[in-house]
């Protein structure tokens, strides 16, 4: 990555670092992910090494599908310096139950798909199983 750690720094050396898009790192602002950054006279972001690392731990949670709101949590934890190794693991099994149960509804479309592609012929004629059982809510 570009950059030599020098802080305070911009919003595109910070988006740089981190690969967060520029867009990215304002809505984490707006949503109050991200704290606000202090400002030159002229109006520009200053970002310090705190910040950085703070955009780190939510580009990564992101990377591993915690919701914002799973996010926040996670980062009120640290805010308040309560860490607490139970509260996080918590956390983290419940979005694990999550992804757990997206896989398994992911695999039922999977095999539905497949089975009603297995009936289409695949031909240009007017009579197609998929779009008979989308149109009639037929079960599959």
């Amino acid at each position: 990555m570009a950059g030599t750690n020098r802080f305070p720094m911009g919003i595109g050396e910070l988006s740089n670092q981190t690969g967060c898009k520029i867009e990215t790192i304002r809505y984490y602002e707006q949503q109050s992910l991200m704290p606000e950054p202090a400002r030159t006279e002229g109006g520009h972001r200053l970002y310090t090494e705190e910040m950085r690392g703070r955009l780190l731990f939510i580009r990564r949670s992101r990377e591993l599908g915690f919701s914002m709101a799973e996010i926040r949590d996670l980062l009120s934890l640290v805010d308040g310096e309560q860490i607490s190794c139970e509260r996080v693991k918590t956390i983290a099994d419940e979005h694990l139950e999550d992804i757990r149960a997206k896989i398994s509804d992911l695999r039922k479309m999977q095999r539905t798909l497949s089975a009603l592609s297995n009936r289409c012929s695949g031909k240009d004629v007017p009579d197609c199983p998929i779009i008979d059982v989308l149109q009639q809510g037929k079960e599959w």
